[in-house]
């Protein structure tokens, strides 16, 4: 992407990439019927997401965030926008400021969730997605299934430049989690996915280190 010119600041390397036209991407994103019936959308915080989560708080939808690393004992956030002020809507849909208006919110009382937006590394038309390698996104979606906050007819969709799409095979494990939905500054692509979600979290894909390092995983795995 660096190579091509299409990223943006902060780069491409070693994170989900800022690409050229991640605006328009999100704005086709919010042209899909699927994303326009959503009341809740969980979103991860990178940058080329941030113009998909501004449109859903100014479309008057519900977003939750997670914390970075789910570090907390409460690890998600829930942005309002009916309690946050314009400006402040446009302050929250950055990572700091979903850190910084975001409630805290037990895991039982977050809204029921329709929507997923994850960033993606790559990703194929297969519905296969690469993320950055720290298992994060995949691990806050199993924690969702398991609190039934997500279910089987949850949309899963990803904003990319048409770079990140390839046409090969892509390597996914039981705990990866695959797109329904790829939108790009051109268009919103309905993936004919050929991969199963996972169904909750995989306790046996996870090292005793991993458990202790995210305080919610620790208390659902001695509950």
């Amino acid at each position: 992407m660096d190579l091509e010119g299409v990223s943006r600041f902060p780069g491409a390397e070693g994170r989900i990439p800022n690409f050229a036209g991640a605006k328009l991407a999100a704005e086709k994103l919010a042209g899909q019927r699927l994303w326009k019936r959503a009341q809740a959308i969980k979103a991860n915080p990178d940058s080329p997401q941030t113009h998909a989560r501004r449109l859903a708080l100014e479309q008057g939808k519900t977003v939750i965030m997670a914390v970075p690393r789910l570090r907390d004992l409460h690890p998600f956030r829930v942005l309002d926008p009916k309690r946050l002020s314009k400006a402040a809507v446009k302050e929250a849909a950055t990572i700091k400021g979903a850190l910084k208006h975001g409630r805290v919110v037990a895991l039982d009382d977050l809204p029921e969730i329709d929507f997923v937006l994850c960033g993606s590394v790559a990703v194929n038309l297969s519905g296969a997605r690469v993320g950055k390698g720290g298992g994060y996104s995949d691990l806050e979606y199993g924690i969702l299934i398991d609190a039934g906050k997500i279910d089987d007819h949850t949309t899963v969709a990803t904003t990319v430049h048409p770079t990140q799409i390839l046409r090969h095979h892509l390597m996914m494990t039981a705990h990866d989690l695959p797109v329904d939905l790829i939108a790009t500054p051109r268009a919103v692509i309905d993936v004919e996915r050929q991969y199963e979600r996972p169904r909750g979290i995989l306790w046996d894909h996870l090292q005793p280190p991993q458990i202790r390092e995210v305080p919610v995983l620790e208390r659902m795995g001695y509950a």
